[in-house]
């Protein structure tokens, strides 16, 4: 069944605000095998004009996704999260995410199509931190595969 239209541009209420830690971001580029030392010592990141050490690009992902949650788990969308998967994921960037940030996101339906009987929806994710500046926008390509046949 065809998600619907109507919810695009549906914007849902920013996130509980997430405290972005040194030893999260020590985590995150670890496991992703990032080795510049401004994402683990605190005196390089501050060679490099940065107040703490700074998150990987990618690290506000798992911010973003998690606040998208409200859109996937919207029972009026009906989107089908078993048939879900990860189509795309793009990020523009004000400033780089920091140790000590405090941010939340607001999640907002960009698109919906639907292609050969899959729903693809684009969630928009606007993060800003505490003192309400934008920091990084981010966009989610979600796809919900059609149903097989029974």
């Amino acid at each position: 069944m065809a998600l619907d239209q109507s919810f695009v541009g549906r914007t849902y209420p920013p996130t509980a605000p997430y405290e972005v830690g040194r030893e999260k971001i020590r985590e995150f580029a670890e496991a992703v095998g990032e080795t510049n030392p401004v994402y683990t010592d605190p005196e390089a990141a501050k060679e490099f004009g940065h107040p703490d050490v700074i998150a990987p690009p990618t690290f506000v992902f798992s911010i973003t996704f998690r606040a998208a949650g409200q859109v996937v788990e919207d029972p009026l969308l009906g989107l089908d999260y078993s048939r879900v998967v990860h189509g795309d994921q793009k990020f523009a960037y004000a400033r780089p995410v920091r140790a000590g940030d405090r941010l939340t996101v607001t999640s907002t339906i960009e698109a919906i199509k639907s292609l050969a009987g899959n729903d693809i929806l684009d969630i928009r994710g606007e993060v800003h931190d505490e003192a309400g500046e934008h920091v990084v926008t981010a966009w989610t390509k979600l796809v919900a595969r059609a149903a097989g046949e029974a």
